[in-house]
């Protein structure tokens, strides 16, 4: 497998393509990270104290500046998804290699973001399918983390569907703060 910070693959079904994010996504990307429904399933854990909740165009293109840093800088990877119908996109999807520590799995941290037309079951696993099977090789573990709050009852059920189960640990921050709403893919699993 090709390093995902040399190389970054695409994935795409009937419905969605996953590509890596460009600065050419801003726009979409201001109506998914501007959308108040949408916000509250945003995974900001440890991202010191960003709510991912932007209201400006100005301030989205600073946010995607960061990203295509971050993964020039193999922090992270974050994929735009792409409403092949629409053409718009419609969320990103971050994934990152965890190391473990006393508190949590060594992973694939997966966070999605999805604007809130699309956050329901089907359309989520839709769009997990299409990159966890690959996560594991990509990013060198045998276990998925993703967070859902229990507010998101449709991202819990898509989780389950896929095979996902609750975490028994949780994620104790850079600073100190317990995160938890973790759900955990395991290779073994699939």
């Amino acid at each position: 497998m090709r390093d995902v910070y040399e190389y970054c693959p695409s994935f795409e079904n009937d419905k969605y393509l996953l590509r890596l994010i460009s600065e050419e996504d801003t726009s979409d990307l201001l109506k998914v990270y501007s959308d108040d429904k949408a916000v509250p399933f945003f995974n900001g854990d440890n991202c010191n104290g960003d709510d991912f909740y932007y209201k400006t165009l100005e301030r989205m293109e600073q946010a995607v500046d960061f990203w295509i840093f971050s993964y020039k800088e193999r922090y992270f990877v974050r994929w735009s998804i792409v409403d092949k119908d629409t053409k718009e996109v419609v969320g990103t999807i971050e994934l990152f290699h965890r190391d473990a520590d006393a508190h949590f799995y060594e992973c694939g941290l997966l966070r999605l973001d999805l604007r809130s037309d699309y956050e329901n079951a089907s359309e989520i696993e839709n769009i997990i399918k299409l990159i966890a099977m690959t996560t594991f090789d990509l990013f060198y573990c045998d276990k998925i983390a993703t967070k859902a709050i229990s507010e998101a009852t449709e991202r819990r059920n898509a989780l389950y569907n896929l095979g996902f189960s609750v975490a028994d640990k949780k994620i104790v921050g850079n600073d100190g703060t317990v995160y938890g709403d973790y759900f955990i893919l395991e290779k073994d699993n699939v």
